[in-house]
């Protein structure tokens, strides 16, 4: 169509005359719209989904015999959230990665943050993060952030499992992505760790929750994984923290304005968010998209690994708590 000049759109004489002119200037008529722009409450597009390890597991075990490192970046499988394409959430995915003995992940680095819960691994399971080779054993948290080196190892005798989550679609949607292999394919390990603020160990990690639980009156222990010398935010985007649930313990009931995924550090239990009701094991991973009632309890004990864009949106001042139904 051959875009109408100022006088004649200017002389349309109907509405529908005016809207086929705006057509072609590739404008719309804003009182006129389908479908608001504004509506009272954040829609609920995504939706609360509970991840087996043990099938993911048993997954990631046929491809260590289909796919190699040579073929593979990283031999990993995605989370899709079943309301969505790709995410987890709108903000954050989650993804279930092995490594096998005597392999090696190539080094790279991007914009998005990234980290990782060991799930299963036995001595010899490393990443190294800018030149340290930290270990990876089971609850062990690793972070690699925005532009990071970080490649991966096995110098073990057995296959070594975790969770990544990352911050990609936020990335996507604000189009900062940036990508880059390292020249050497493999990064040299320059510095041992002794105290990086990349590395959080499960035995700390078990500490920590042992003395916050002896304060906590009765309700379930929670600490922020901070590093990089923050004690709430780990990362720009998306803060950490460990849970422990006592046996016959429950969390508060909450909604918030902040997407979460929680790795079942440890334990067993079920979580209530929306109208669904997911039980929920060791390795298995549980999505709480935002402003979704929620509420997680266990019978037997457990440990929740909670990671969140609360930064994003705290930082924003989208941040807010709202009245759970529960």
């Amino acid at each position: 169509m051959i875009s109408p000049t100022p006088l004649e759109l200017a002389q349309s004489g109907s509405l529908e005359e005016l809207y086929g002119k705006l057509g072609a200037v590739r404008m719309g008529a804003g009182w006129a719209k389908p479908t608001p722009s504004l509506w009272a409450e954040p829609k609920k597009t995504f939706l609360p989904f509970v991840w087996s390890y043990a099938k993911a597991k048993g997954a990631l075990d046929a491809a260590g015999r289909l796919i190699n490192t040579e073929l593979a970046e990283r031999r990993n499988l995605i989370l899709q959230n079943p309301a969505g394409d790709y995410a987890t959430s709108r903000t954050i995915v989650a993804a279930y990665q092995m490594i096998m003995p005597g392999e090696k992940a190539r080094s790279h680095r991007h914009t998005p943050n990234a980290l990782r819960l060991i799930i299963d691994a036995e001595p010899g399971a490393y990443t190294i993060v800018n030149g340290e080779k930290l270990t990876m054993m089971p609850g062990d948290v690793v972070l690699t952030p925005n532009w990071c080196w970080h490649g991966h190892g096995n110098e073990g005798g057995a296959c070594a499992y975790w969770l990544d989550v990352l911050d990609v679609p936020l990335v996507q949607l604000l189009e900062p992505m940036f990508f880059e292999p390292h020249p050497d394919d493999f990064e040299k390990e320059s510095v041992v760790a002794n105290a990086s603020p990349m590395y959080f160990s499960w035995a700390d990690t078990q500490r920590r929750l042992a003395e916050a639980g002896a304060r906590s009156n009765r309700q379930p222990a929670e600490i922020a994984l901070g590093g990089l010398g923050r004690e709430k935010s780990a990362l720009a985007t998306m803060a950490l923290s460990m849970i422990e649930l006592k046996p016959k313990q429950s969390t508060a009931p909450r909604k918030v304005m902040a997407n979460s995924v929680f790795g079942v550090a440890n334990g067993s239990g079920t979580t209530e968010a929306g109208d669904a009701r997911l039980s929920w094991s060791r390795g298995d991973v549980i999505v709480v998209p935002a402003w979704q009632s929620h509420v997680h309890r266990s019978d037997e004990g457990a440990v929740l690994f909670r990671v969140t864009d609360e930064p994003v949106m705290e930082k924003l001042g989208f941040l807010r708590e709202g009245k759970p139904a529960h």
